[in-house]
């Protein structure tokens, strides 16, 4: 390839990462394809350096120092995920947390009671609850384990719930959404009581456009400094890149992968590689809660891999 179509293919790819950091960089989520590009910000990062890397190496010295410059700044925002935060001391309550979203009821009942067996899980949030995923639970032996339950099974992947080994008392944490997004107070055997909602916000990249999305992610409540610490649980459709999720970090969550070094671990599609794997489920803990561990397992008849994080919730 001669030099001038070298460069000008060097140009397009320079003009194609800039967008795409750009969009991550600026915080604009915008339509549902900037949706999609910044949900691959951590494939941008990567594909950035080696582009700057390659201009250098052809002597491109000013996209390549362009590039590399932007590429660094956003592996400075990318890499802190995959490595563990420092850990508070706590001293309270320890609570196993799990999610699973159950694509439109046919996850495999029988994985999921023995994986929250496996994990000793107190409270298990899931998506896309059928009335006819309940009974396969059910006879898994889910009621045996998590005996308190708040669900809202629905047809086609509208539904939600929670189980639990607590006490469950129903409330409602966010605004009417076009998926049920159950919202429970979990009663503690300790001295302090947990807020949990099982999240699940419609899916940005639908034809209709992403504004239920962004709705719906705004919807999410915050840490609430003057009563029991909250837990959001579930399928955000959003990954840490994404403007909705990062308000809600921002403003006294923390996600529990990340606390622990296990924040590019991800979600969505299971056990296939197109599209790009990226994170969509979470768990965000109230930041006074220390983390202990996070897992992410692999859940036979869904496209979603669970999520599960243990976290220490302080005595008053």
């Amino acid at each position: 390839m001669g030099g001038g179509p070298l460069s000008a293919f060097l140009v397009l790819l320079t003009g194609v990462f800039l967008v795409a950091a750009g969009l991550r960089l600026l915080g604009i989520d915008g339509n549902r394809y900037m949706i999609a590009v910044t949900a691959l910000t951590p494939y941008t990062a990567a594909a950035g350096v080696l582009l700057g890397c390659v201009a250098l190496l052809l002597r491109r010295w000013a996209a390549g120092m362009v590039v590399l410059l932007v590429a660094v700044v956003l592996v400075a925002a990318v890499a802190p995920r995959a490595f563990p935060d420092s850990r508070p001391n706590g001293v309270g309550t320890e609570v196993r947390v799990m999610s699973v979203n159950l694509l439109l009821g046919e996850a495999d009942a029988v994985g999921v009671v023995a994986a929250v067996r496996s994990n000793q899980v107190d409270v298990l949030a899931l998506q896309e609850l059928t009335q006819e995923a309940v009974l396969a639970l059910d006879r898994a032996g889910l009621r045996e384990v998590l005996p308190n339950r708040l669900f809202q099974p629905e047809v086609e992947g509208y539904g939600s719930g929670i189980a639990s080994r607590y006490g469950l008392t129903a409330k409602t944490l966010t605004p009417p959404s076009g998926m049920r997004q159950v919202g429970a107070l979990v009663d503690l055997p300790g001295s302090q009581d947990i807020e949990v909602l099982s999240v699940h916000s419609t899916p940005p990249v639908v034809p209709s456009g992403p504004e239920a999305w962004q709705r719906e992610l705004a919807g999410l409540p915050n840490r609430d400094v003057n009563g029991p610490p909250r837990v959001l649980a579930g399928d955000f459709n959003a990954t840490l890149d994404h403007v909705g999720l990062r308000r809600l970090l921002a403003n006294g969550y923390v996600d529990a992968g990340d606390e622990v070094g296990a924040g590019l671990e991800p979600t969505w599609p299971s056990g296939r590689f197109w599209p790009p794997p990226v994170t969509l489920d979470h768990v965000l803990v109230d930041n006074r809660c220390p983390v202990d561990t996070y897992g992410v397992i692999t859940i036979g008849g869904t496209d979603h891999r669970a999520v599960v994080t243990q976290f220490v919730v302080p005595a008053r």
